[in-house]
């Protein structure tokens, strides 16, 4: 069918914000439930996000509304890519423009606190990203193919035989979700932090909204790159990308905020080192796996 790709990258654009805003009301629900407090109810992600759109359209300036829309067009195309199975590689550039764009967007106002953040947020894409780019590295390795469609028509799942890749890609979700202790470049649902709201300090009304729907889509989009480290179920590959995500909130809730250098010293000595390591391994004895 022509069209058919058309109908799954529409159909996963419109489902992932609906299972990406529940997501988050469970991490809002969990994290205050770990904390003794009663927390919001599922569904209030999806009330503020109204709210939001309800408020006034005010902004700096007219970049920093096109950045906006830049980070949201950047990670739902990334999103689509993974659902129609294209090149990993392709959509790792694609999130990184979008994360670039979030980037231009702090820098794109005289507050000293975005442009702070704006900073914060290129030293955290400085931790992760070399990580992810050694995860498609491995993941090639084992499967001959960078394209998601071959991972997930794989016979074998891929944790056995990456999982020092997996103990990395950890470090990057819980970085690229903004969670305790590398909530640096802003705090997506905290009430207050020293840099107030970091790079995010300038957005509000409908602009703050079109930034939390892009980390919806953000949030499905790690989790089902953490799917495919068992993709041989789609039960399985849920399961691994629930534990993922819990694994993420425990971490936020037991954990204190670190500065940027130690950030980066953690993310390159331990998660790019095991990284690294299992790249080798694979290389040198991989071919020889079942």
């Amino acid at each position: 069918m022509v069209y058919r790709p058309l109908l799954i990258a529409f159909g996963v654009l419109v489902l992932a914000p609906l299972l990406g805003g529940l997501l988050t009301g469970f991490d809002r629900w969990l994290s205050a439930r770990l904390q003794a407090r009663v927390g919001p109810p599922l569904w209030q992600p999806f009330a503020d996000l109204v709210k939001l759109w309800h408020k006034d359209r005010l902004t700096v300036n007219v970049v920093q509304i096109l950045y906006a829309n830049a980070y949201l067009l950047f990670v739902a195309a990334a999103l689509a890519e993974l659902a129609l199975g294209h090149d990993l590689l392709m959509l790792l550039f694609t999130l990184a423009f979008g994360t670039i764009s979030l980037v231009l967007g702090g820098f794109s106002v005289r507050s000293p606190y975005s442009r702070f953040g704006a900073q914060r947020e290129i030293m955290q894409l400085l931790a992760y990203e070399p990580i992810l780019v050694l995860m498609v590295v491995a993941i090639y390795l084992r499967t001959g193919s960078f394209l998601v469609s071959r991972v997930v028509v794989f016979p074998r799942p891929l944790l056995p035989s990456l999982p020092l890749i997996f103990l990395g890609y950890l470090l990057v979700v819980v970085i690229k979700l903004r969670k305790s202790p590398f909530d640096l470049a802003t705090s997506l649902h905290h009430p207050h932090q020293e840099l107030v709201k970091g790079i995010l300090t300038d957005y509000s009304g409908p602009y703050l909204g079109i930034i939390e729907l892009a980390h919806w889509y953000e949030l499905v989009l790690l989790l089902g790159l953490a799917g495919l480290f068992w993709a041989t179920s789609v039960w399985a590959a849920a399961g691994v990308a629930l534990l993922v995500y819990l694994a993420a909130i425990t971490v936020d809730n037991v954990s204190a905020r670190v500065t940027w250098a130690w950030m980066l010293r953690f993310a390159w000595q331990a998660g790019l080192g095991l990284a690294a390591i299992n790249v080798v391994w694979l290389y040198l004895w991989g071919a020889g796996m079942p």
